[in-house]
């Protein structure tokens, strides 16, 4: 995990920067915002503690919030989607269990995997977050409306960067 350190610093700062420069001014009539700094906690090794992934689904959470001017609604999304990585992994594991030294990626293990993994992940996230921030089901139907088309151009992204990240094909 040390050898990919510097991998995941330089993917935490460029998927927070995307985010907060680029992304965060995509509002397609209020129903689309495309989260793509979740990808950071997506991807990150098997071998992650737990411990480790709730602090850095916190803080990659928080930092979205100090430039958005959304107190803690990213970071408690974060850490919820953070929370239930593990399991969503187990649930999808395959027979022979994860390769060791291998990363949740499209390059390892496939794009129908890694749709149905990144899917949950994501739904997850833009539930809790979108439910937070409107703390009502007094606008359920919107609000749905808001998860579906954000998870869908969400997801759309992630393939898109998992596509360029992939260079040479990785083994399983």
């Amino acid at each position: 995990m040390i050898s990919y350190l510097p991998r995941y610093i330089f993917n935490f700062i460029f998927f927070t920067l995307i985010q907060v420069l680029v992304l965060n001014n995509i509002q397609l009539s209020g129903f689309v915002n495309p989260y793509l700094y979740i990808l950071f906690i997506i991807t990150l090794p098997f071998e992650t503690p737990g411990w480790l992934l709730l602090l850095l689904g916190f803080s990659s959470g928080m930092v979205v919030d100090i430039f958005s001017n959304t107190p803690g609604m990213h970071a408690s999304a974060t850490v919820f989607m953070s929370y239930l990585r593990p399991y969503v992994l187990r649930l999808f594991a395959p027979r022979e269990e994860y390769q060791p030294g291998t990363i949740p990626t499209m390059g390892y293990y496939g794009i129908s995997w890694f749709i149905r993994y990144s899917v949950i992940l994501v739904l997850a996230h833009h539930t809790f977050l979108f439910f937070i921030e409107v703390f009502s089901l007094a606008h359920f139907f919107s609000t749905f409306l808001r998860i579906i088309s954000s998870s869908v151009f969400t997801i759309l992204l992630i393939l898109v960067a998992q596509l360029f990240s992939q260079g040479k094909k990785q083994g399983r």
